[in-house]
């Protein structure tokens, strides 16, 4: 399934009002996007928070990773990404409201219909927003862009890299956590 911008522009605060509707949509640079992800995306996204869920829990302290939750950018953009992780003490509670904090993390992972968005206009709201770090997971090219701020006041993603299929995924964000990126894109064709 394409993904489906609605005509009429909408205010990020227009968004956030609307009455809980389909789910996987978005408001991307003013417009509301919808999109029912495929198998090969949800299989990654699983496997994904599986192995960011299990390192959290593994320590304290290590925050906690969680499935898409809104995010206001600013006044057009209400973004959900596919995998949130947050440090500790700075996501929303069990019983917080709409729209939640900027993750430390955000994870987008690769839909036919809108990739051109997660590398384009959400990559660059995301940059200008503060986000610390981005990884765009293409199940296409079976790769991995990460986007990130060398220390947390730099004003720009002032690191970019491209792991392939035979890397490991880390940050320095998530000190121990490593996941082999042949595995997370096993079975995929």
């Amino acid at each position: 399934m394409n993904a489906m911008p609605v005509a009429a522009q909408m205010t990020a605060d227009e968004y956030l009002l609307l009455p809980e509707g389909p789910p996987w949509t978005q408001l991307i640079d003013g417009e509301v996007v919808v999109n029912q992800p495929v198998p090969p995306h949800q299989h990654v996204c699983t496997d994904l928070l599986f192995a960011l869920v299990s390192w959290a829990r593994a320590e304290d302290g290590r925050g906690f990773a969680i499935m898409p939750l809104d995010v206001r950018l600013d006044d057009r953009n209400v973004y959900a990404p596919d995998i949130l992780w947050y440090a500790e003490g700075r996501g929303p509670g069990r019983n917080a409201g709409a729209p939640s904090p900027m993750p430390d993390i955000a994870v987008e992972v690769r839909s036919p219909s809108t990739w051109r968005f997660n590398v384009g206009v959400k990559r660059a709201v995301y940059e200008q927003q503060g986000l610390r770090e981005l990884w765009l997971v293409d199940t296409r090219a079976h790769s991995v862009l990460v986007f990130r701020r060398s220390e947390p006041e730099a004003s720009c993603f002032d690191i970019a890299l491209e792991l392939e299929r035979d890397e490991l995924l880390q940050s320095p964000q998530l000190p121990g956590f490593a996941l082999a990126l042949s595995e997370l894109f096993a079975g995929l064709g």
